[in-house]
């Protein structure tokens, strides 16, 4: 690529920069006004100066008095004084340009030219004085525009010592302590302002992408939870429809209990829609053991169930509930089981879950295609994300197994992994 497609192509990004600032500013004045109007804070931050180099160009009218010794002849060589002016402001722009770059601001290209820029400003400054010598504030900003950390403030002591001792030796020390000052002063303030700017971009750009991820959180605990409950949820309706469908025949009581229990589900399966868009849904583990023993009976599936143990902290029961459902739920879709054990056991620090069917031992089926976070895959996040683990695959003697285990007391996000459930395969 030419050095004239480069030319334009950072001249159109500084335009979208410039672009975009102007937007952010007429939001924040939109939002002035209508806090005016309604007597409370703006709720837009202010977006702050110009992520562009085109802030720092009108410190250039500081070298204006240079410019005019130059227009009004009072300079000698004036063709190597124009030449020196025009180096500097070429360099000054330069630099600043790509100050507001990360990665441009720390290349070394950056750095040979700020040196460039020191040099031109030593040698107009030695070999005119006076006026000229206001191209050290101007260095100064430059610097503090350039560099970052600890190396700053010792640089920029060195450099106002440098203008200070230039100062006196070309035109006596009666202004070197102006002249330093003015380059320190430059040098700090600058780096200051572009710092806490740059900082507060970033600031802005970090709240962003955190509500941005808050509002998929928020979407994939909705999905989940909706996948689940209504993958379960269906699950029994089928099963218990097919159930009365079969009995319906020779014992209609039977069958009227059947049909019966499909309208309770679909209630509660309403009650617990609801609580899942609210967010506020809680497993119960006992819950869950009772509606995995009425699912399983009406699928022809004989439930075995076993519980030992001390009582588990909430957190704890609502994530082995969630375990519960999948697990029955793919015994009763995919299994072909006619016996199906679940075992809950827990000590002083750790709970154990158990689910085991004598199946055909493929309880899990193949997830679709782009679909991620669901199932058993997404128990098993869940309950790392507890300080717990998840296992299942196939036994020895025929059958899956689903084994989850998890601390008696989870760690602080199990109470969130609680209410952002994984769905259902």
């Amino acid at each position: 690529m030419s050095w004239w497609a480069l030319t334009r192509c950072r001249v159109r990004e500084l335009r979208e920069a410039r672009a975009r600032w102007r937007a952010d500013m007429e939001r924040f004045r939109a939002a002035q006004r209508a806090a005016r109007a309604n007597g409370r804070p703006p709720a837009v931050d202010h977006p702050g100066p110009p992520p562009t180099g085109f802030s720092l160009l009108p410190w250039l009218l500081m070298g204006m008095g240079a410019f005019s010794n130059l227009l009004q002849g009072r300079t000698p060589n004036p063709w190597v004084g124009g030449l020196g002016l025009l180096a500097f402001n070429s360099l000054y722009v330069y630099v600043t340009f790509r100050s507001f770059d990360r990665e441009r601001r720390d290349a070394l290209s950056t750095r040979v030219a700020l040196a460039l820029m020191g040099l031109v400003t030593t040698s107009l400054a030695l070999g005119y004085g006076g006026n000229w010598l206001m191209f050290f504030p101007l260095l100064g900003l430059a610097t503090g525009a350039t560099l970052r950390g600890p190396w700053l403030g010792r640089t920029g002591l060195l450099l106002s010592g440098f203008a200070v001792l230039v100062s006196g030796v070309r035109d006596g020390w009666g202004d070197a302590a102006n002249i330093g000052y003015a380059t320190f002063l430059s040098s700090m303030v600058t780096a200051a302002i572009l710092g806490l700017s740059e900082a507060v971009r970033e600031l802005r750009a970090a709240r962003e992408e955190l509500a941005r991820r808050a509002v998929e959180e928020e979407r994939l605990r909705f999905s989940r939870d909706l996948h689940d409950l209504l993958g379960h949820t269906l699950s029994v309706i089928v099963v218990k429809s097919e159930a009365a469908r079969r009995l319906a025949p020779r014992d209609m009581d039977a069958a009227l209990g059947q049909i019966a229990d499909v309208e309770s589900v679909g209630r509660q399966a309403l009650t617990e829609i609801r609580e899942a868009v609210t967010g506020y849904r809680e497993g119960s583990l006992a819950t869950e053991l009772t509606r995995a023993r009425s699912a399983l009976s009406a699928a022809g599936v004989e439930p075995v169930l076993r519980r030992s143990g001390t009582p588990l902290a909430p957190q704890t029961e609502a994530l082995l509930g969630w375990v519960v459902r999948e697990a029955v739920t793919n015994v009763v879709r995919h299994s072909d089981a006619t016996r199906c054990e679940i075992t809950v056991g827990s000590g002083a620090e750790r709970a154990r879950l158990t689910v085991t069917d004598n199946g055909t031992g493929t309880s899990v089926p193949r997830p679709a295609e782009g679909i991620g976070g669901t199932g058993l895959k997404g128990l098993t996040e869940r309950l790392a994300a507890a300080g717990g683990s998840l296992t299942a695959g196939p036994t020895p003697r025929g059958g899956f197994t689903v084994t989850a285990e998890l601390p008696a007391e989870p760690l602080g996000l199990a109470a969130v992994g609680a209410a952002t459930a994984p769905g259902a395969s």
